[in-house]
């Protein structure tokens, strides 16, 4: 089934409830009790009935209201929509880490997924889910990232952090600190040049995208004497990345790099791994990133945080990071649609070029 709504008028933006323990319930509520989030998007929740009306009432300021569907065909575009996932009483315990929370969080997350795979929602959000007490032999994963991987059935993608202009891609994601260094290959280097390319291109409207590479080791191994991976595997990925046409700089020492604020210089950087980039990301743009998994044929964002059980139900978590992770959706559904329409129309291409002045490729 496909959706008639299409994502240059008024898209579909489905949402996970994340963990049923952590603050997921919380930011739905607080961010989509805006009614002006109405004008932009159609919201459709993948939980229960009772898990809102749960943490609604913990919410006694906040006014939300919903529509409770079972059926993609009974979606009101002027309110917030509940898709219930599961009918059963669950016992909700805010700020605990147990089986329930991550067993019904993924229930929403799959079928949140299922929606968007089928065409019923143009977009989703994944509010945080806690790697614990989600991962089983029914979902082997180490987080959402490498879930939409394999449930789209795609050979790589990119787990992209942004803040602005600022955006971080990592060729590790969630890898044990003694096992990075088995990860960075010039292989696997290659492919996530290859997605950040692409998607700076199609997501964020970037004509010639400039990428910044880091190195693995300190000091960038000065040449060799505390690390060859430099040398021996960064540098060759970026000299091929080179030989076909992409803008691609590095290895950068990343201590440096960041110090002298080189990562307003490019529209992107490829981190090693999880902390080397995420730690200047979230220390310089606190509050506002987003998480974009790149290369999906599929649009999904998330806040940078994770479920906060320590504040969970307190009535004390701050949206602003949910909220731009929505906002990142609809810009990067805006964006596609412009890519790809001014590619199947060249000649539309053209003329908008003589309009803007702006030179040919």
């Amino acid at each position: 089934m496909s959706t008639t709504t299409q994502p240059e008028s008024k898209p579909i933006i489905g949402f996970s409830c994340g963990d049923i323990n952590g603050i997921g319930p919380e930011l739905i509520i607080k961010t989509l009790s805006d009614n002006r989030m109405l004008d932009f998007f159609t919201p459709v929740v993948f939980a229960s009935n009772k898990v809102i009306n749960f943490y609604r009432k913990i919410l006694p300021d906040i006014n939300f209201n919903f529509t409770s569907i079972k059926d993609f065909s009974k979606i009101n575009p002027k309110q917030v929509n509940v898709y219930n996932c599961w009918e059963e009483e669950i016992a909700i315990v805010p700020g605990e880490l147990n089986e329930t929370g991550g067993k019904y969080a993924i229930k929403s997350l799959k079928a949140a997924t299922d929606a968007l795979k089928n065409g019923q929602i143009n977009a989703i959000v994944t509010p945080p889910i806690h790697k614990k007490n989600v991962h089983n032999s029914e979902f082997p994963y180490t987080g959402h990232t490498p879930f939409f991987k394999d449930f789209f059935e795609q050979k790589d993608v990119v787990m992209l952090l942004a803040a602005g202009n600022f955006r971080v891609g990592l060729v590790t994601e969630h890898v044990a600190v003694k096992d990075i260094a088995q990860h960075i290959t010039k292989e696997n280097i290659l492919s996530k040049i290859n997605i950040l390319n692409a998607s700076l291109k199609r997501d964020f409207n970037i004509d010639k995208p400039k990428i910044a590479v880091l190195a693995l080791n300190p000091h960038a191994g000065d040449e060799g004497l505390i690390g060859s991976e430099e040398a021996e595997i960064i540098r060759p990925a970026i000299v091929e990345a080179k030989r076909h046409n992409m803008i691609v700089m590095g290895p950068y020492p990343a201590d440096a790099f960041f110090a002298r604020g080189y990562q307003n210089r490019f529209d992107a950087v490829l981190a090693m791994y999880h902390d080397q980039g995420l730690i200047p990301l979230k220390s310089l743009a606190y509050g506002e990133g987003i998480n974009y998994t790149a290369g999906l044929p599929f649009v999904r964002t998330s806040p940078d945080h994770g479920t906060a059980f320590d504040i969970a139900g307190k009535n004390k978590a701050d949206t602003a990071s949910f909220t731009a992770a929505i906002f990142g959706a609809l810009d990067i559904l805006k964006n596609q649609h412009f890519y790809d329409d001014n590619r199947k129309n060249p000649l539309k291409r053209m003329s908008d070029k003589i309009l803007t002045g702006s030179p040919d490729e």
